[in-house]
């Protein structure tokens, strides 16, 4: 990710203290990026985030860890963005419960001035950690797909593997396209034998 694509960022900020939302609001303008809501509310957080989608977001600790932490949840839960913990002096207690809920960083009100680069830096993670969490997906279906190949034809994993390889070539499609297309059924299956339907003689009881 460069850093023209961390510019103008949709930055939601949520804090359960008023006057600490005053506080960021600003400093977050001052960067360049757009706040596109401050949310104080846990009951109204997660709808927020999932109606606009931001790029980032920045989760103060006010009063209480555990609204703090609460707000956190529900913005991991709907966000396809990074959480950022922001917090006005070090506790390591609340950023070790606020990592399990899935912040990616925190930062301080000391650290303003570098607050930018602690966005570029966690986005940059951000985009690793999805693009390996879909390599992980896309090698899962895979292993399945050639589970089922080597189930349906009795052959081992190479030749399972291979089929698939040989068939995206020949279709001139990526492998893991073959392979979700075996998972959902393709024709690298065999036909299902046919079973004629039962036949009864006229006057038989069956």
């Amino acid at each position: 990710m460069s850093h023209r694509e961390t510019e103008h960022l949709r930055v939601l900020i949520a804090n359960e203290r008023k006057d600490r939302l005053a506080l960021v609001a600003p400093i977050v303008a001052a960067l360049g990026h757009d706040v596109i809501a401050r949310e104080i509310e846990v009951e109204e957080v997660g709808e927020v985030t999932a109606r606009e989608r931001p790029d980032v977001a920045l989760v103060g600790l006010g009063e209480s860890s555990e609204h703090a932490l609460d707000l956190v949840e529900k913005i991991v839960h709907e966000a396809t963005c990074p959480v950022i913990a922001l917090i006005h002096a070090p506790d390591p207690n609340f950023v070790k419960e606020a990592s399990k809920r899935g912040v990616f960083a925190y930062i301080t009100d000391a650290d303003a001035k570098d607050w930018q680069s602690s966005i570029d830096i966690v986005l940059r993670r951000f985009t690793e950690y999805h693009d390996l969490e879909g390599a992980f997906g896309r090698r899962a279906v895979t292993e399945r797909a050639k589970g089922i190949l080597m189930e349906r034809h009795s052959i081992d994993e190479p030749a399972a593997f291979e089929l698939l390889r040989e068939h995206a070539r020949s279709m001139n499609r990526k492998l893991v396209d073959v392979a979700s297309a075996v998972v959902d059924g393709d024709r690298l299956l065999p036909k299902q034998p046919h079973v004629p339907a039962p036949h009864y003689e006229a006057g038989r009881q069956s």
